[in-house]
């Protein structure tokens, strides 16, 4: 017995020499081998920091060799040609709060507007900086192009440690209060720089885009258009466990069914909607980018209780691994859903030297500015929505 034991140590032992043998010639054959240049990057920028995964991790893609470094990095404290302004905003104090400060980022383009600017409101994910979602999404570049403002609002890490909104709880000491704070932000702006109250948008992503449903459904009059990237379906979560489950596979009850309890559909005046989504997310569920389509079509008066379409008329295009479907009224695009193959929890089209942001599928940034650019809240008919006390909206 103790010769087969030691027969057997000593194979062990044989092939675990072996595979150290093999380990250190291949570390030896790639150090050997010339690394493969990156491009120029000036000296005066800065790495690249990584930045946390969110708390259900998603799953990132592998960097190619060679990866070219960001294609909008900071200069001055701008992404682009205009100026940019870091600040913060004296919201209304919610309940516990001696003071509400909003910290944010104003983009103003270059040169003296002839009008009114439009104003974008960006809404950030969980673990983003601002600076990170300015530079990701490359908004700028467009504002500089088309001419509109972008402010983008920060959640403090002293109202959440991830840096999330509170999307999924509508109540005055969460995301109600957050909600109201960027309304009291916009109004703000809109006063102090004289942006065009009538085309005001907001966009998100994740929990962001969340935070985005919440202000659509809450706060119709002061917005023309809303988009929702990577975004959860709203009115089921009213806690972060519920978010969770959410999140992951979508809600349990009829989404529909959802709106019109948290939302006098009858009243509400609409809100035209971009959904964009990945079909290999595995943060949000693919599933919300349905239901946050079909519920849009109910704000927007489009389907009745049942779901079927009652007005406008639908149009889908499978294109380059994307599919559209548009839903179309008086020949004006309602309301827009894009499915992304392959992308996963990320800004289609983005600069993926960022986290949360791809360089696969469209150009996010541009596909919300040319359905934005269509639509205007008219200050003269606007109608506040009744929304049911205590009612949540929901988002990642």
């Amino acid at each position: 017995m103790a010769k087969s034991l030691t027969k057997i140590w000593l194979g062990g032992l044989k092939r675990l020499m072996s595979i150290q043998a093999k380990h250190a010639r291949d570390v030896k054959r790639t150090a050997a081998r010339p690394t493969r240049p990156t491009g120029k990057v000036s000296a005066k920028l800065k790495p690249v920091k990584p930045v946390p995964t969110l708390r259900t991790p998603a799953k990132r893609e592998t960097p190619r060799p060679g990866a070219r470094e960001s294609r909008v990095r900071p200069r001055a404290a701008a992404w682009a040609s205009g100026s940019w302004t870091r600040s913060f905003h004296s919201a209304p104090a919610a309940p516990g709060r001696l003071v509400n400060h909003l910290q944010y980022g104003l983009y103003v383009p270059p040169g003296t507007p002839s009008a009114p600017l439009p104003l974008v409101v960006m809404l950030h994910g969980c673990k983003q900086s601002i600076d990170e979602f300015a530079e990701g999404t490359r908004m700028n570049l467009l504002a500089d192009r088309f001419g509109f403002a972008v402010v983008y609002p920060e959640q403090s890490k002293h109202v959440h440690a991830h840096l999330c909104w509170h999307w999924y709880d509508a109540s005055d000491t969460a995301g109600g209060a957050e909600a109201r704070a960027v309304v009291s932000l916009v109004d703000a702006l809109v006063a102090e720089h004289g942006f065009d109250g009538e085309r005001v948008y907001v966009a998100g992503l994740s929990a962001g885009a969340g935070l985005t449903a919440l202000l659509a459904t809450h706060y119709p009059e002061r917005f023309a258009a809303v988009a929702m990237h990577s975004g959860p379906a709203f009115g089921e979560a009213r806690s972060g466990i519920a978010a969770m489950d959410v999140m992951r596979r979508g809600t349990r009850h009829d989404p529909i069914v959802l709106v019109d309890e948290a939302v006098d559909v009858r009243g509400f005046p609409g809100m035209p909607a971009v959904i964009i989504h990945g079909d290999a997310d595995h943060v949000v569920a693919p599933a919300n980018a349905e239901q946050l389509t079909a519920q849009f079509l109910r704000l927007n008066g489009l389907v009745d209780a049942e779901g079927k379409l009652i007005a406008g008329e639908e149009r889908e295009e499978r294109k380059a691994g994307v599919v559209t479907r548009d839903y179309i009224r008086g020949g004006r695009r309602v309301v827009r859903m894009c499915r992304v193959q392959a992308l996963g929890h990320a800004w289609s089209g983005g600069d993926d030297a960022v986290p949360f942001h791809s360089s696969k599928g469209p150009d996010a940034s541009a596909l919300i500015w040319e359905f934005f650019k269509y639509q205007r809240r008219a200050t003269a008919t606007r109608e506040t929505a009744r929304v049911s006390v205590g009612a949540a909206s929901g988002g990642a």
